[in-house]
């Protein structure tokens, strides 16, 4: 449940894509493979969501203000759609066209070279900026599975570098089959194949991320067993004696609105109740390990 911000595994990703898009790009004006452009705008495309992603997570910081009175923590939601949107269309779809483009006029890879050098180099460094985002995923993931972790995290920013980077090293492993089989065979059609397979993953990834993040977007609460802790926690067993109704909703990633109904003796005084909600908002907020806004309504049981 904690948010975890994964800064490292963003600025080590922007810094590798940085490099290997340069790469890619200078590959590309040496071979003339589409391969290559395909992945250097895919790279370019990583960057700039990279960026994205630090500049959500730094606005994400600003104090809260009259008009946005729970701050500004859905900001690294939205620039994580956004994310999703730069790799759908900068990324998946160009891809797409550039590979529809080498098919219908396929020439030879020049200079093999470049390519096949290039392609092996941003492996290596997007199997390290890969490595980076596991190791930081791993120390708040938990029990979870991968996909789990990927599903049902309230920090966009781990899941979104974890999926860029293995879309990433699965399009340069294509980018490579293409290659390698336009060279062997001589026939630039294959170097165009293997392009549209980077642009139908890029695609699929960028869905993928634009449909958790909208989730995000328009408000998710806990996980039932979160749930579970927090009517414990409510819950003193002497002036609250039950849990009537309750609802979370994530206002940010750190940030969780919690409003239940709680149930007690119409007997009990004023003070009695304010001061056994003063105690369940401290226990609710000890068993959380985010920044909670509680709001607690007395009531009594009815038929």
């Amino acid at each position: 449940m904690a948010a975890g911000g994964g800064t490292k595994a963003v600025v080590t990703a922007l810094c590798a894509n940085l490099t290997i898009a340069v790469a890619k790009l200078v590959a590309w004006v040496f071979s003339g493979s589409s391969s290559m452009l395909a992945e250097g705008i895919h790279s370019i495309a990583d960057s700039s969501n990279q960026a994205l992603l630090l500049i959500g997570g730094k606005r994400a910081q600003r104090a809260a203000t009259p008009l946005h009175q729970f701050g500004y923590g859905r900001e690294r939601y939205f620039y994580s759609f956004v994310v999703a949107i730069v790799l759908f269309s900068l990324g998946g779809l160009f891809a797409l066209y550039e590979g529809w483009h080498k098919i219908s006029d396929p020439h030879a890879i020049e200079h093999w070279y470049w390519p096949v050098g290039v392609l092996l180099f941003a492996i290596v460094a997007e199997a390290f900026a890969l490595r980076t985002a596991v190791k930081e995923s791993n120390e708040i993931r938990g029990d979870q599975s991968w996909w789990q972790f990927v599903r049902h995290s309230k920090a966009p920013e781990l899941p979104v570098i974890l999926l860029e980077d293995l879309g990433a090293i699965l399009g340069l492993i294509l980018a490579l089959i293409g290659v390698g089989i336009a060279l062997l065979t001589g026939n630039g059609i294959w170097d165009g194949i293997g392009t549209l397979c980077i642009g139908v993953l890029l695609v699929v990834i960028a869905v993928i991320l634009a449909i958790e993040t909208k989730s995000l977007l328009l408000g998710e609460g806990v996980s039932e067993q979160d749930t579970a802790t927090i009517h414990d926690a409510l819950v003193d067993g002497d002036t609250l004696t039950g849990v009537l109704g309750l609802q979370t909703m994530y206002v940010g990633p750190d940030d969780l609105l919690i409003a239940a109904r709680v149930r007690v003796d119409h007997h009990d005084s004023v003070t009695e109740v304010a001061e056994a909600i003063d105690l369940a908002e401290a226990r609710v907020r000890a068993a959380l390990p985010v920044h909670c806004v509680i709001y607690l309504e007395p009531d009594i049981k009815r038929a």
